[in-house]
């Protein structure tokens, strides 16, 4: 067993590698040709060596792989054409201001190009130098990538600088591919008629990765390939153990609940790598031990933190409002809820009895941790015990804390499985 510590230690640090290189993490994407990727590609790079203008949307939620897809192919294409692109990024958060945008064009293009830039040029003067840039980079066969991040912001006013480029973009002169990425399906129908003329109207469309997509991309990530530079034999047995892991329904179960709550790739990655984090470093492998605790650690519970510090009187008051809430009970204030507890203690003849005023504070302390809160905002000069309350706490986080909290009274947990399955 103490043998196989360095080997696990070297297989997290291959795995950690992995999941922190984002070239790796959408390699799969190049393998095949009807990806997103493959179509971007396809048109940038055509619009680079035929030498024409071209104009395309990536449309889908966040977390789907837009921003990834862009830089995969950015990168790509500076490696096949290092001479014959220049790239303009900007971000309809920062630049929708059309002066801004501008000035932050002349800026960038400027700096690609090793010329001075003038922080007093109007806007005007901005934007002569783009179109003369535009026309000399296309007489010199070099196209210019506009990237434009949330693009549904830049078509929000007069929309002046996509009519500004997209209009230069109409001369034979010029070179230049235009990609808009946004989260809104509907942002090519916020543009104006006189640039959506100008707009090539190219979409592709991105869609949250599916179960089996996700399935497939963790496979991707964690199965060791031959050459990871570890022995054989644990590649085997750790390939072999982690693919009856996938199998299983239970890790199933995790993925659903993992994707339920947040299905982008960034999440995915997250959990992986605390999975790999928690690996057994006495065997050397990862086990749904490791995914489960994985997924604990991801699922944040404020509700369940609080509810585990709360004194046995405070369970009763949750347990006492519970009921009266499956007793129909529509209104009900602290006096009711003081009722039931004394009808329970008289049914039960439980030791458990404190005085109203303790009573009270337990109630003000769970008003203050937002356990519980006030049902209207009528009242306001009303005694608070006499003011109607709810309950903000559902019937599995109350069941979940009575049986996490060890100085829960049996009773009391007999009481509450009693009502729920009455």
């Amino acid at each position: 067993m103490a043998a196989a510590a360095p080997v696990a230690s070297q297989a997290q640090a291959v795995l950690r590698g992995r999941l922190c290189d984002p070239g790796f993490v959408h390699s799969a994407l190049r393998s095949s040709p009807d990806t997103n990727y493959s179509k971007l590609k396809y048109l940038v790079a055509s619009s680079v060596s035929e030498a024409c203008n071209n104009s395309v949307l990536l449309l889908g939620p966040r977390g789907c792989g837009k921003a990834a897809v862009v830089d995969m192919v950015l990168e790509d294409l500076k490696k096949e054409h290092p001479d014959a692109i220049s790239v303009i990024r900007l971000n309809g958060m920062l630049h929708s201001d059309d002066n801004c945008a501008t000035k932050e064009i002349a800026r960038q293009l400027c700096l690609e190009h090793q010329l001075s830039f003038s922080k007093m040029a109007s806007s005007d003067d901005n934007t002569e130098f783009i179109i003369d840039m535009l026309r000399e980079c296309g007489l010199a066969h070099k196209t210019i990538l506009f990237i434009l991040e949330e693009f549904d912001l830049f078509a929000q006013g007069k929309q002046r600088l996509l009519y500004s480029l997209l209009d230069a973009m109409q001369s034979l002169t010029s070179q230049a591919v235009v990609i808009g990425v946004s989260c809104r399906l509907d942002a090519d129908q916020l543009l104006e008629k006189r640039v959506r003329s100008r707009f090539s109207h190219r979409k592709l469309l991105f869609v949250p990765s599916s179960l089996e997509d996700t399935q497939r991309l963790v496979e991707h990530l964690l199965i060791l390939a031959n050459d990871s530079g570890l022995p054989a034999k644990y590649i085997m047995d750790y390939n072999s153990r982690l693919t009856n892991i996938f199998s299983d329904k239970k890790f199933k179960g995790i993925l659903n609940s993992l994707m339920d709550a947040d299905a982008t790739t960034s999440n995915i990655l997250r959990f992986l790598f605390r999975a790999v984090s928690y690996m057994d470093m006495e065997s050397g492998f990862l086990s749904m031990e490791s995914f489960v605790k994985a997924l604990s650690s991801m699922q944040r519970q404020p509700k369940m933190d609080s509810l585990q510090d709360l004194s046995i009187l405070e369970l009763y008051i949750l347990v006492c409002m519970h009921r009266l809430e499956d007793k129909e009970q529509s209104s009900y204030n602290f006096t009711s809820i003081m009722k039931e507890y004394r009808s329970i203690q008289d049914a039960y003849k439980t030791s458990d009895k404190y005085t109203s005023t303790v009573c009270f504070r337990a109630f003000e302390h769970l008003l203050d941790r937002e356990l519980i809160s006030f049902g209207d905002n009528r009242g306001r000069n009303q005694a608070l015990e006499y003011r109607p309350v709810k309950l903000l706490v559902s019937s599995r986080e109350l069941a979940q804390s009575l049986k996490l909290n060890t100085t829960c009274p049996a009773v009391l947990q007999k009481l509450f499985d009693r009502e729920r399955y009455m």
